[in-house]
């Protein structure tokens, strides 16, 4: 597939008023009056030093809070962040495990990700994107890319969702995505017994103005996402280089807030791990969803927990002194869910398949399959990475119908479900009911629905079988536990069957 084929080493001359007017600084200050910025790495550094050696009584106590999806305190996640007592940690992965069941059953939902552009005026050192970087092959796709990239992931993977990324440029500023969300919910292919479509789109894009974030809240957007990368503000700084508009740590930590002020239901935290120590950044995710719930009254929808990975001719990628051992990316995964148990938690394809099938256990709900992350890779006839476009390598390039047939043999039920967000079971409302357990008994009902449409138009035979194993099981539980809604449950279910589509509760 052809892409537009633009190299900016460097930011243009032409954009130097768009880079000069990007950062708002008054739109940072309102929130620090008073109060300061709400990481502050001493304090946090302390809160890991006296809170080292945790007794045992003192952590079981700490995971009856999170068993009661309340969100833990510093203190609280500095002791199981410091346990060291082995059969104490497979006592913490068994509760992460039953709060993920208890918040979301035994849901997952899965994805894909959608790179638009690796334009970027910014010069992160572990980013194959970064301008300053020779080897990267710059794009940008036009719309009527856009409309052939949905295509392959809707009509032919069979996604429902994407989380759709941009570089931060001004080729592909606000007016742009924008475009981009429209022209992805336009289209609909034919399946092989109905119709193919994208029904939630989230996005990872750069920090922005509450100006800007209001006109993308009005296109449709989903869940916006902006990854801090390090909580640290010193290691911030010297991955970031000044004079970027990512150089600005402020301006970056507070994105979140002016998401909510302007309107977007739903925001998404996240780290890059391997940048710092990452008990550190654990402390600062924490911190983060904190912040929000107190200044908001909502914590984040989803936190990300990537770990670095190799890129093209990026050697901090490869040589990093923080990276982050299998075993210690366990615990962080664990340590994450017990201390905001309500949250959304996604595993991403930087994983291998097999540590993707350790990790998913313990507590994830969300995880990308079939993924492609080189600018118009989805519609190229050439299906190998290639690393001078993309970020970094993927781990696990399985296809979707694979890892649904695995997590069905794991006795997991995939979710095509984007229900709640049209209902408008979002921001608050739904926070209130993931802490009740309540959203789980809609997200249920739905999840079989989708999942008997998603086999229907896309399963191949092996998967097939393995889904109508899980579907059996699921409608069974669906009659014992809430019989007043099973009768109209199974109507919508017979319509899917019949070649219905988009029915949902």
């Amino acid at each position: 597939m052809k892409t537009e084929n633009i190299i900016p080493n460097a930011p243009p001359a032409a954009a130097d008023s768009w880079l000069a007017g990007r950062i708002k600084p008054e739109q940072i200050q309102k929130y620090l009056a008073g109060t300061g910025c709400f990481i502050d790495a001493a304090r946090i550094e302390n809160c890991l030093k006296v809170n080292a050696q945790p007794d045992q009584a003192k952590v079981r106590d700490i995971l009856r809070k999170s068993l009661a999806i309340q969100t833990l305190t510093p203190d609280e996640t500095a002791c199981l962040l410091n346990v060291e007592d082995a059969s104490l940690w497979d006592e913490m992965e068994a509760t992460a495990g039953c709060i993920k069941k208890k918040v979301y059953d035994n849901r997952i939902v899965t994805f894909a990700p959608l790179y638009c552009s690796n334009l970027c005026v910014n010069d992160c050192q572990y980013c194959g994107f970064r301008r300053s970087n020779p080897a990267a092959q710059r794009h940008k796709l036009t719309l009527d890319q856009v409309k052939s990239e949905t295509e392959v992931l809707a009509g032919v993977i069979g996604h429902k969702r994407l989380i759709v990324v941009f570089g931060e440029h001004p080729q592909t500023d606000t007016d742009y995505i924008a475009s981009v969300i429209e022209t992805i919910m336009s289209v609909r292919i034919k399946t092989r017994r109905g119709l193919g479509q994208i029904r939630r789109c989230n996005i990872n894009a750069a920090p922005m103005s509450i100006e800007d974030l209001r006109i993308l809240h009005k296109s449709g957007i989903g869940t916006y996402q902006v990854f801090q990368e390090t909580y640290h503000p010193e290691q911030y700084r010297l991955l970031h280089p000044a004079g970027t508009i990512k150089g600005d740590y402020l301006w970056r930590l507070y994105a979140m807030h002016r998401a909510l002020e302007a309107g977007c239901d739903d925001v998404g935290l996240g780290a890059l791990f391997g940048l710092y120590d990452w008990k550190f950044e654990v402390m600062g995710l924490l911190h983060h969803a904190l912040e929000l719930e107190d200044k908001f009254g909502i914590g984040p929808h989803t936190i990300s927990f990537p770990r670095l990975e190799p890129a093209e001719n990026t050697p901090l990628a490869d040589h990093s002194a923080y990276k982050v051992s299998n075993a210690d990316f366990r615990k962080l995964v664990t340590v994450i869910r017990l201390s905001v148990p309500y949250t959304g938690m996604i595993l991403t394809a930087r994983e291998n398949a097999e540590m993707r099938k350790q990790i998913i256990p313990l507590g994830c709900t969300q995880t990308d399959a079939s993924s492609r992350i080189g600018v118009g890779a989805y519609a190229s006839a050439n299906d190998e990475q290639q690393g001078s476009k993309q970020q970094f390598i993927l781990g696990d390039t399985r296809s979707l119908d694979t890892v649904v047939r695995e997590l069905a043999e794991a006795g997991f039920i995939t979710s095509f479900c984007t229900a709640g967000y049209r209902c408008g079971r979002t921001g608050k409302k739904i926070m209130n009911l993931l802490r009740s357990g309540r959203e789980g008994q809609f997200c249920k009902l739905n999840a079989v629905l989708t999942f008997r449409e998603w086999l229907d138009d896309f399963a191949s035979a092996a998967t097939m079988a393995a889904g109508e194993k899980i579907i059996a099981g699921e409608i069974e539980e669906i009659r014992r536990k809430l019989p007043a809604v099973c009768p109209q449950f199974m109507d919508f279910y017979e319509k899917i069957k019949a070649g219905g589509r988009d029915i949902y509760f």
